[in-house]
């Protein structure tokens, strides 16, 4: 759906429930990462881009401290009290919300109550970083109610720590800060370490990005994140080194008799993938498509046999990619977001999305009897406030 017609939609929600008229609407975006898996929690790199689809929040303040979120995604309603001491409550997604404005608390400032309508198409559970998406637009909409606007960089780690408290997911950076510092028609280079971002040039109209969701969301996720985290932990221990950033092929080869063959492998992927995706960055920049292609393929390989964090409808998505190639139209594919579902990204001919996704869409089916969810996208821009619009702020898109 447009953004113009989601903001509509969420204003026009906002006013059935409330009975007026919404002061504020804004918007943040849904991510993709083109490469750079499991490496942003190693303080290594990473290169997301915004994805052309949102999660919008209409609202107004109201006397006192209470919040009312109604979420026309989920059917549920949200109330809470914006008075220090907030914790953790129902309907789960209320969580994210919840975790932003006690982090604003944190930093000295008085919420208000507020009533809010929240509309979404970004992919929920999909690897499209909905949960980041949701607490970035809080975040800006509090800068609205309450300003002043945080720096950019504050706002995005005010985010993580949301996510951190209220969530419990120890997630890392890139998510909220794609949100908040996305620019259209780029990817975002990502130092996880330093926060250094590092714009990447995707203007050429002949490549477009495809998301194809799965559809299916498997229970390991959660549980085998953490596990990930800690035997990466465990890996750059035993190799003397602050985060598997700093380690090289060579030192991690003179270790593997130390290690248990689980945690090296583990190590292999994310120092692997650390330079994948800064030679993919570079790559995209000079238009080198068949090697972008390369390293994607590269870099599912690396997920599925030594972070093994794929499922058996990952890897079909990316072998029917595999399969159906360049004479296709299709540059590369891989797996993105935490894994075990979700969706796989793939860089193709513009002018053959139709035909890739009708052919991406058969073999799917055939090969595991469940329907992928295919969509483009042009690399898109962070939030933004749309109603009242900023003076000189460009038109939505």
């Amino acid at each position: 759906m447009p953004l113009v017609a989601l903001t509509e939609r969420c204003a026009e929600l906002y006013e059935k429930c409330f009975g007026r008229a919404p002061r504020w609407v804004v918007a943040a975006p849904g991510r993709v990462n083109l490469i750079g898996e499991h490496t942003d929690y190693n303080e290594g790199f990473v290169l997301p881009m915004a994805v052309d689809h949102y999660t919008v929040m209409a609202a107004d303040r109201v006397p006192g401290t209470e919040v009312t979120v109604v979420s026309e995604t989920t059917g549920e309603t949200a109330t809470f009290s914006a008075r220090p001491g907030l914790v953790r409550g129902d309907p789960p997604w209320s969580n994210y919300i919840r975790g932003v404005v006690n982090e604003y608390q944190k930093l000295g400032r008085k919420i208000r109550g507020f009533n809010a309508v929240v509309h979404s198409d970004v992919p929920f559970g999909g690897g499209c970083a909905s949960s980041a998406a949701l607490e970035v637009a809080a975040a800006t909409l509090l800068e609205c109610m309450q300003g002043p606007p945080l720096p950019p960089i504050d706002k995005a780690l005010l985010c993580q720590r949301a996510e951190h408290a209220f969530a419990g997911v120890p997630c890392g950076i890139m998510d909220q800060f794609t949100a908040v510092l996305a620019q259209k028609d780029h990817a975002l280079l990502l130092d996880c370490r330093t926060h250094q971002t590092t714009l990447v040039p995707m203007t050429d109209p002949g490549i477009a990005v495809l998301i194809i969701n799965t559809n299916v969301r498997h229970k390991l996720a959660d549980s085998e994140y953490a596990k990930r985290r800690s035997q990466c932990e465990t890996a750059a221990c035993i190799l003397g080194v602050p985060a598997l950033r700093d380690a090289t092929p060579e030192m991690l080869s003179a270790a593997k008799g130390k290690m248990p063959p689980e945690v090296f492998r583990r190590a292999r992927h994310v120092i692997s993938e650390n330079q994948r995706t800064l030679d993919a960055a570079k790559a995209i920049q000079g238009a080198d498509w068949n090697e972008v292609g390369r390293l994607m393929y590269a870099s599912h390989a690396s997920l599925r046999d030594d972070y093994e964090v794929s499922c058996r409808e990952l890897d079909a998505v990316v072998e029917i990619a595999k399969s159906l190639g360049p004479a296709n139209g299709m540059i590369g594919c891989r797996m993105t977001g935490g894994g075990f579902g979700g969706c796989a990204v793939s860089l193709a001919q513009a002018g053959k999305v139709k035909l890739l996704t009708r052919k991406i869409e058969e073999a799917y089916e055939a090969k595991t009897g469940n329907h992928a969810f295919i969509f483009s996208s042009r690399p898109g821009s962070g939030a933004r406030v749309l109603r009242p619009a900023p003076s000189g702020a460009p038109g939505m898109q």
